[in-house]
């Protein structure tokens, strides 16, 4: 494929997201941000810092909310 061609987004493969916002992760489990911060600090919810944002890991989202993460434990 030339390199100034266009392609359509189904050519692309999907991604899945493994961090997100504080913001998405308090929506996600419907907490506030003093909770989600209590989480953070008490280790029960996994978080990264990238330049100045905290990124919370989604995987530890769906941990603490009880839902499977892991698709190979499926297997």
């Amino acid at each position: 494929m030339p390199y100034n061609s266009v392609r359509s987004l189904a050519e692309y493969p999907k991604v899945e997201a493994i961090l997100c916002s504080q913001v998405e992760a308090g929506k996600m489990l419907a907490i506030g941000k003093t909770k989600l911060g209590e989480l953070i600090a008490r280790g029960e919810l996994e978080s990264v810092r990238i330049g100045t944002r905290r990124l919370v890991r989604i995987s530890s989202v769906k941990r603490l909310a009880g839902v499977e993460s892991d698709q190979r434990e499926e297997a």
